[in-house]
């Protein structure tokens, strides 16, 4: 007598966790380039900890337009809203007499006011996001020139302080060619960005709204048949969105420590690029909030790696734009034969999901 078959069936992978994966394997292989071409630099930790005390304000944007693309959406404005945020603040600390605290509201506040005015014409009115979000981005712009066109300065003692505050890592750093041993440094910004994409990270895998977010962005009309409120899912992912642009601003004023209309230039594209090449697709639905600063990271490297070859400025812009048609024709193959039940992933145990 044979015994029935209770071995537990096999779960699929999610599409956002192979992409995850992907992406998360590609940072490697290029960091692992970078660390083969040149050692001197990469192998230093400083190097990598730079990536994120110098880009802190594009790892925190890039993690707000990632909620808007899992929504199937697109935020085009948050480039220009960073920028008017850090010459508000500005103005604020060096003209008005603000302190921190107050900068930070405002720049929140700035955020929200973007983020509640494109998510209710995009949500409630079903205007398009493209559209919209491209007049925001002119809105910003237009009042971050009639604010100040000249680049403003900051001054204010205890802002002047916050920005020269670092934190050493003391069992991390490098020995000079004297043998002394340099320890690494991060800045507060780097401990907000991790803060951040972990309260982000919770939020779309463990709350109501990021599951709602996933339904939407993978199909609106089922979403609405299972009782999700569809108009409120969008509506809240761009206010998020825009609280994040607002926040992305005031970390970039930390980072630069001055107001200039060129602030916050081409972020929006550098945020769609790193989701891109962290797995988030542009078409909603797919994607790990945590694949956002992976990308960031591999948009990082391969940009400092043109740079270290010494690529001629004119030519880095062209690479990156042909490397990111690469990621998206990869994940457009990988999605289409995934689709067709012809490809299988052969993974360690470690790396593969918990199966029911």
């Amino acid at each position: 007598m044979q015994l029935p078959n209770r071995s537990k069936p096999r779960t699929r992978m999610s599409n956002s966790t192979l992409l995850f994966i992907i992406a998360g394997i590609i940072f490697v292989l290029m960091y692992g380039i970078a660390l083969i071409s040149f050692p001197v630099s990469f192998r230093q930790f400083q190097t990598f900890f730079d990536f994120f005390n110098l880009n802190a304000a594009l790892f925190v944007v890039t993690l707000g337009i990632c909620i808007v693309m899992i929504g199937g959406g697109i935020d085009i404005s948050v480039g220009a809203v960073c920028g008017l945020v850090t010459m508000a603040c500005a103005m604020l600390l060096q003209y008005g007499g603000g302190n921190i605290w107050g900068a930070l509201l405002l720049a929140l506040g700035i955020g929200l006011a973007f983020g509640v005015m494109h998510g209710f014409l995009i949500a409630y009115l079903d205007i398009q996001p493209f559209i919209i979000t491209l007049g925001g981005m002119f809105l910003a712009q237009g009042l971050l020139t009639m604010l100040h066109k000249e680049p403003l300065n900051v001054t204010n003692p205890a802002f002047v302080a916050l920005r020269r505050t670092t934190i050493e890592i003391p069992w991390l750093g490098t020995v000079n060619r004297l043998g002394v041993f340099i320890p690494s440094e991060i800045r507060p910004s780097v401990i907000l960005v991790a803060a951040l994409v972990i309260l982000y990270a919770a939020l779309m895998k463990w709350s109501r709204f990021g599951r709602n977010l996933y339904a939407v962005g993978g199909n609106r009309q089922s979403a609405r048949m299972l009782g999700i409120n569809v108009k409120r899912t969008i509506f809240l992912s761009y206010v998020l969105c825009g609280v994040t642009a607002g926040l992305s601003g005031f970390v970039f004023l930390l980072t630069t420590g001055a107001g200039n209309i060129g602030n916050g230039s081409l972020y929006e594209m550098k945020a769609i690029a790193s989701n891109v090449m962290g797995g988030i697709m542009l078409s909603g639905g797919v994607g790990n909030l945590l694949g956002a600063p992976i990308g960031t990271l591999t948009l990082l490297t391969i940009n400092e790696l043109i740079r270290a070859a010494g690529v001629q400025s004119n030519l880095q812009a062209i690479i990156s734009g042909l490397l990111l048609y690469i990621f998206i024709v990869l994940q457009s193959i990988v999605m289409a034969l995934r689709g067709r039940s012809k490809m299988k992933l052969a993974l360690p145990a470690w790396l593969k999901p918990n199966r029911q």
